[in-house]
């Protein structure tokens, strides 16, 4: 049983942070609204359903009503604004790191804006400048079936675990250990090695499709500290989107 999204709940189980949290049963798209409500730092929209979710790349994103964690927030690290780069990388490893210490070990990260269970796509997520900050939408399928995925390609924590999360205490630990993690980030902390650790695409020979259609391949040997995939030809990429290639 998945449980509804409860306001209260969440901000209890937040209490003393800085995160303000409100339940919206149904919107177009959480990172739309949060953008336009002018927001500030520790704002955070969840729904219960989206109609025109957005994923990378002007990609759509959609979820049937309650099976899925779908959350934008917004925040201001207080860092150079050159370090934003790494922002995705950070959001993604935690969301990788609650899941596999609240649902079951075996989550991982794809570079540079998916969490993994296997090889198949569990979670996503979107950053975008706004304002003196950033705005983070992340997607997270909890308790979806087989007939309810978007693509073949695709899981959820109930499927893939057995488990069905409660989505307001996984918001919740979810938002705490981002905050966690932040703070050290802002204080200097790379978190290359965290990331490196719970990555399935470095070793991977890939196929990059870079913006414009140009498609390159390689071998990923590493990340660096603004978020860049590094090649084994010396190549670094900062945007594009990743296939893994399998080799047989």
């Amino acid at each position: 049983m998945s449980h509804l999204l409860d306001e209260s709940a969440i901000s209890h189980a937040l209490a003393g942070s800085y995160w303000r949290v409100s339940v919206v049963q149904e919107t177009s798209s959480t990172q739309t609204m949060l953008r336009d409500s002018t927001p500030t730092h520790g704002d955070v929209i969840v729904a219960e359903y989206q109609s025109q979710g957005r994923g990378r790349l002007d990609r759509t994103f959609e979820a049937a009503a309650n099976t899925a964690l779908l959350f934008t927030f917004y925040v201001e690290p207080q860092t150079s604004v050159e370090r934003f780069t790494f922002l995705p990388l950070l959001a993604g490893l935690t969301v990788a790191e609650t899941l596999n210490q609240k649902c079951a070990p075996g989550f991982s990260t794809k570079w540079p804006n998916d969490i993994l269970f296997g090889e198949k796509k569990v979670a996503g997520l979107l950053v975008e400048r706004c304002g003196a900050g950033v705005i983070v939408g992340i997607g997270i399928n909890t308790s979806m079936s087989e007939s309810q995925l978007p693509v073949p390609t695709a899981t959820s924590i109930a499927l893939a675990t057995g488990i069905t999360p409660d989505r307001n205490q996984l918001l919740a630990d979810f938002l705490a250990a981002f905050a966690a993690a932040l703070q050290k980030w802002e204080a200097g902390n790379d978190f290359v090695k965290e990331y490196l650790a719970l990555n399935s695409t470095i070793n991977q020979d890939v196929e990059i499709t870079l913006p414009g259609a140009v498609v390159k391949h390689g071998r990923a040997v590493s990340i660096d500290a603004s978020g860049a995939l590094l090649l084994e030809s010396g190549e670094q990429v900062t945007v594009g989107d990743v296939v893994h290639v399998r080799r047989y």
